[in-house]
């Protein structure tokens, strides 16, 4: 099994990132997680994650607190959910960004 971590930011002053994790074996995705990060606080905040723990894919949205909305995603191969994760963190991260902050603020 072969494992390839790495980050990408996503803001030009780095306190955004996404945190990738693939693992193939014999050349075949078998697992991936994808996950948005904000600096907040003076610390990285987990997000949004999508991974493929508990057996299917889904997304995690995760709050200040720690709790966890998870949501099943639909897609039937590894390839395909990757690219839609990976998308729809780059896509929509500021709007993840701005409902985390909200949330934060009503602790």
């Amino acid at each position: 099994m072969k494992e390839v971590n790495f980050e990408t930011l996503l803001d030009k002053h780095g306190n955004d990132r996404l945190r990738v994790r693939l693992k193939t074996e014999k050349g075949e995705l078998i697992d991936v997680v994808f996950q948005y990060e904000a600096f907040l606080e003076d610390k990285w905040h987990p997000i949004v994650r999508y991974d493929c723990a508990h057996g299917f894919f889904h997304r995690d949205i995760i709050k200040p607190n720690g709790d966890k909305e998870k949501q099943e995603i639909a897609i039937d191969n590894l390839k395909g959910a990757s690219k839609y994760a990976e998308q729809d963190l780059k896509d929509r991260w500021e709007w993840y960004k701005e409902r985390y902050v909200k949330k934060m603020k009503k602790r």
